[in-house]
Formats: structure tokens, sequence, C-alpha cells
């Protein structure tokens, strides 16, 4: 270990004067069987650095054929390897210039032992979680509604939150939430998501009431929508639909929800598109306000993100094309687009790209 005579040596040397240092003088040694492999860095910012000190954790997700993300209780996070020509040093109880309060007048070593190091680090940034394989597993075996008399329900490929956690590249708070958005439930414990034509079932039943009883779209009553409509299906699948295309509220104690206007007129725009190619556009609104509860309206605003309209055609026509059905990549989405129209107006890709192009232009800001 060297002495302070021997340090004030080397500062001569090196031309270096010493009252212009720090009073606390480290004297770095390796420790016995220091190798670069035993630590891996990993760079955090100011929010994740919070996170951690507050107790909480992180987590390293990806299958063998994916590249790993880190997740936060409601953030996703690329991983990537960036290397530094530096060499970085573990100095435990090492102390930064900022930490030192030195109230001696003259220098004095302190010895500190290197315990590892690394010319690589682990680099974060906020990434779009990668929630397609959400609903491809839950496609798997989507729910058709209850079993018939004498048969037995698949109950292969069905998943658990800790399951999901376990397969798909995104925070809890961000499957949650994309649960709620392709309109899953939770059956026995097991997270399902409605088959199509079952789904536009429930919501013609709803529909169909709400109409026969003279009720207002925004004053459904629960209770008796259950009663009504329990002998046709399961009371728990009924109140999803409600959840599902309307708001939820109380009033005297009383549940009532308030159908979506928009929402019910996606769901059947979506019915009406499903097994469609192409659709003639003129005839394809006269059908889809025809098609929707009577006093309510249907608007070409409603379908962003879920319909396509070539206007350059003659007659002009409507296709499917669902946001969630794109690549996840925002490359590979862009050629994707493209693949399908040489140009495009900014209004028709806008509801393609705008969530991607979000992202980009938050990694730019970190």
């Amino acid at each position: 270990m060297r002495t302070l005579e021997e340090v004030r040596a080397t500062l001569q040397i090196a031309k270096l004067k010493e009252e212009d240092l720090q009073k606390t003088i480290h004297c770095l040694s390796f420790g016995p069987n220091v190798s670069s492999a035993d630590y891996c860095l990993m760079e955090l910012d100011d929010t994740l650095c919070k996170h951690i000190e507050a107790g909480q954790s992180l987590v390293i997700r990806g299958d063998k054929d994916e590249h790993a993300v880190v997740c936060s209780d409601d953030k996703t996070y690329s991983l990537k390897i960036a290397d530094t020509s530096n060499l970085l040093l573990f100095l435990p109880g090492c102390r930064t210039p900022d930490q030192l309060t030195d109230t001696e007048d003259s220098s004095h070593v302190v010895h500190a032992q290197i315990w590892g190091f690394c010319n690589s680090y682990w680099e974060l940034r906020k990434q779009r979680p990668r929630l397609k394989k959400l609903k491809r597993l839950l496609m798997e075996n989507p729910y058709e509604g209850p079993a018939l008399g004498g048969q037995q329900e698949n109950t292969e490929n069905r998943y658990t939150m800790q399951d999901l956690l376990e397969r798909i590249q995104a925070s809890e708070e961000e499957i949650r939430t994309h649960l709620e958005t392709i309109h899953a439930c939770q059956i026995d414990g097991y997270w399902r998501v409605l088959d199509f034509d079952y789904e536009m079932k429930l919501l013609g039943h709803v529909t169909q009431l709400v109409d026969s009883e003279s009720w207002a779209f925004s004053r459904v009553p629960l209770q008796t929508s259950l009663d009504e409509l329990a002998p046709l299906e399961p009371r728990e699948m009924i109140e999803h639909c409600l959840n599902c295309y309307g708001k939820r509220y109380t009033e005297n104690g009383e549940v009532f929800y308030a159908l979506n206007e928009d929402k019910v007129c996606w769901g059947i725009a979506l019915m009406l598109l499903h097994n469609a190619v192409k659709f003639n556009l003129k005839e394809f609104q006269e059908v889809w306000q025809q098609s929707v509860p009577e006093g309510m309206s249907t608007r070409l605003d409603q379908l962003k993100g879920i319909a396509l309209l070539d206007r350059t055609s003659r007659p002009e026509t409507i296709c499917l094309l669902r946001v969630e059905d794109l690549p996840e990549d925002t490359v590979e989405r862009f050629n994707h687009l493209f693949t399908l129209r040489e140009k495009w107006t900014e209004e028709d890709i806008t509801p393609y790209i705008q969530l991607v192009l979000s992202i980009q232009i938050i990694k730019g800001f970190n």
C-alpha cells in the first residue's frame, strides 16, 4: 500500500500541485480473483433510480428468440449493451468529491480495493411494450361462451396473469391496460379474449334489450339487464359486455351504464368488415347506419385505426385494416404500409403510425 510520501513523489513526477487536489487521496488496489465477468452495470435515469431506492424491482423479460427488455411496474425499456473506452471500476465504499467533507488541513490517504471492472454497461431506453404476442396467446383458446350440455370446455392454452408476465415483454400495468383494450376478461382465474362472434352476440343482446325496453342509451340499468338476459347468457358476460361498450355509474344506489355511441358503432362496423375483402363505401355506410341501434349515428372518424378508405377508386371502397395487426417494429410497420399503398395522405396514415412515432420522439429526447 502506498504511503502519503509515495503519493507526493508521484504527484511531483506528474507535475501536479497537491494544493489543487482534494485532501482525501484514494489509493486503489485490485482484490483477489477480480474478473470482468463478475458484475454487470446498468445505467438508470432519475425515475428508475428513485424506483430502485424505494425498494421496488426491475424485471428482465424475454424468450430465447427475443431481445431482452426491462420492465418496471408501469413502463418498458429496451436493454442494449453500450461499450465505453474507459475502464469502469467497482469500488465499494469509495466516495465521490461531492460526498467528501474534508475537515483536515493536510492530505491523507484512503485505501480502496477494486472488486471488479467492466468496459461496457447496459443502456436502458423507454420503448413501446411488445403486446402483439398477448392477443396471439389468448387467441389460441378464445372464449366462445359456456359449454353446451355434455360438452367439455377446452382447458388447454389458458393463461393466468403470472403466465402472461412470464411471456409478454411489457409491464404489468401495460398488460392490464391492453387486456382491457382487447376486451379480455378473467374466467375461472384465467385471462380469456372473447371469440369475435360471441362478443358481437353479447352486444346484440344488450342493444336489442335497450331498444325493446325503450331505455335511453345513457341510462341502462345493470340489475334489470342481468335479470332479463340471464336466460340467454351468463350474468358475468353481460356485465363484461356493458363494461366494454359503456361507462358504469351509480345513481341513488342503483348501478347504470351509459353506452358509448362511438364504441358501439365501432364494434358493429368491425363485424360488417370482418369477412369482407373490400366494401363499396357508400353501400357500407348505408348498411352500417341501418345496423346500429336506432338513435345512434355512424361517422367515418369512428373507424380510425380499424378501416382504410380508398377514395381514389371508383366506386370508393373501404376495407379492414387494424392497427393491432401491423408489425410492432417501426421500420417493418412503414414497409408493410407502403406495400399496401404507394402513396398515403397524412390523414390516412396517422392512425397507423402515431403511437410508434410518439415513442420514437420520446427516445430522441432521452
